[in-house]
């Protein structure tokens, strides 16, 4: 049966880009790279696999099996968590609701891999910075040269508006406003665009930094030292070494993973301790529903005992549960 299914996979795949991505659904560029690098992956996989080119592969190629083995592949030889391997999973399931839809006699195939679950993952505690944790950062920077300026600048623009780096980074002049007020204009997740204050330190630092850039409104704020847009990995690298230089004067630091995403949730604990709404902080944030906030924002072992302290104890002990049954008992072992 696999074999009768018509060749159509390359058009089908350029289609499902080219219309139903971009210009039915109207994507953003972030959403469209990432599903690029995913079937540019899967693409080689199966060019392993089959011995076929990517521009010869046939539907039958793309089966349940073949998928599941590219998605241990991802996990077990390319070194991706689970939440990247689902990642590259909703891709290809958005792709395979569209051949059903395109080629119905590819119902099957589709509803096969459709199946294959998504891998659950354990959801470690979000770590943060104390605030003198984020000033020993600061101070470590070295502000005698333009490149120590400009990461003393992001790394504090990362922490006053809780931005995701991406935002920061995609800043360009024209994205910047001084009148009436200092802010900055963010082209945010879902091209959600929101409005975010500077406090006046920072916007004073941010008017010397813009100063000695080429005056192009599409000049990009934050970039290497070949005049191009820094990348998240540069910036990633920039706040390591920051990192690594503040731990001589700040202990707590090492060992710490900390990446420019810590500077976002610092931002959002530090406004939760400072008793500012939930709602508030999600549409600072720029998430779709305080929901999520609550998932991103853990409490700190501080503001738990304080919730804690407002309960008692039970003064009597239960009994101990004993099972009757054997059955029952072997459950209660596992």
């Amino acid at each position: 049966m696999p074999n009768e299914l018509p060749d159509r996979l390359p058009e089908l795949l350029q289609s499902f880009f080219c219309q139903r991505l971009q210009s039915q659904q109207a994507v953003s560029a972030h959403t469209l790279a990432s599903y690029r690098d995913t079937f540019r992956l899967l693409v080689r996989f199966i060019e392993q696999k089959t011995g076929r080119a990517p521009s010869q592969q046939r539907l039958p190629d793309w089966n349940s099996s073949h998928l599941a083995q590219f998605l241990d592949y991802l996990e077990k030889e390319r070194g991706c968590q689970a939440r990247t391997r689902n990642t590259r999973l909703a891709a290809i399931r958005t792709f395979m609701r569209y051949v059903a839809q395109e080629e119905p006699s590819a119902l099957g195939l589709a509803q096969r891999v459709l199946a294959i679950p998504m891998k659950r993952f354990d959801r470690p505690l979000l770590g943060h910075l104390s605030r003198p944790e984020l000033e020993a950062i600061l101070a470590a920077i070295d502000l005698r040269t333009p490149s120590g300026r400009r990461d003393h600048l992001l790394i504090s623009l990362l922490y006053n508006t809780g931005a995701r780096v991406s935002e920061i980074l995609a800043l360009e002049r024209h994205h910047v406003r001084e009148q009436p007020s200092s802010l900055i204009e963010i082209n945010g997740k879902g091209r959600k665009q929101r409005s975010l204050p500077l406090w006046k330190p920072i916007a004073k630092q941010l008017k010397r930094h813009l100063a000695s850039l080429p005056p192009e409104p599409t000049t990009f704020v934050f970039t290497n030292r070949f005049g191009q847009r820094l990348s998240r990995s540069g910036a990633a690298k920039r706040l390591r070494l920051a990192v690594s230089r503040a731990i001589a004067y700040c202990p707590s630091l090492r060992g710490r993973r900390i990446s420019p995403h810590t500077l976002r949730r610092t931002t959002a604990m530090h406004l939760l301790q400072s008793n500012v709404d939930i709602t508030v902080i999600a549409l600072l944030l720029g998430h779709a529903t305080p929901s999520t906030t609550h998932q991103y924002v853990e409490l700190d072992l501080q503001m738990k005992e304080r919730s804690l302290k407002k309960l008692q104890p039970p003064t009597s002990a239960g009994a101990r549960f004993k099972p009757s049954d054997s059955l029952l008992a072997f459950l209660e072992r596992l």
